[in-house]
């Protein structure tokens, strides 16, 4: 995390998926990959604005912006083989994981480095523009007030 500019940079991506009997790796690892980096996007990228009318103001891709392939690196992706006792072949669910704990350790990590700042992260996205908001409000808060 860069303080001068807010940007965060994501060095590594590692995730490990239970999908149960793995029946194709290759279908398997692009799903998490798109699932994590789904994820990092949550919290880095996507913002939901509303106007005052309540309007969604993000509502097609010229408004959105999410991660693209430059931006993230390579997901890392190991596999647990746990076959489901339920299910035809042991085959459960891909994917979730990395939409679920990727936003978590985007968070954790950018706190980590906010932390000498004494920043308390209680919203996201972080954004360039929301980490150097939260930089600021730690900094204004952080200063005495001259009588």
């Amino acid at each position: 995390m860069d303080a001068e500019t807010g940007r965060t940079t994501v060095e590594r991506l590692v995730a490990v998926e239970d999908c149960g009997t793995v029946v194709n790796p290759l279908v398997v690892d692009g799903q998490v990959a798109g699932a994590v980096a789904q994820g990092v996007g949550a919290i880095l990228y996507e913002g939901l604005p509303y106007d005052a009318d309540g309007q969604f103001l993000a509502g097609s891709l010229g408004e959105f912006l999410y991660p693209t392939a430059p931006e993230l690196p390579d997901v890392e992706v190991d596999h647990l083989a746990t076959p489901s006792p339920v299910t035809e072949g042991g085959i459960k669910g891909m994917g979730e994981g990395g939409l679920i704990g990727a936003p978590a350790a985007v968070v954790n990590a950018v706190a980590d480095a906010l932390e000498p700042f004494g920043v308390a992260i209680d919203r996201t996205p972080l954004r360039p523009c929301d980490i150097l908001a939260l930089i600021d409000s730690a900094s204004a808060a952080a200063t005495p007030a001259t009588p």
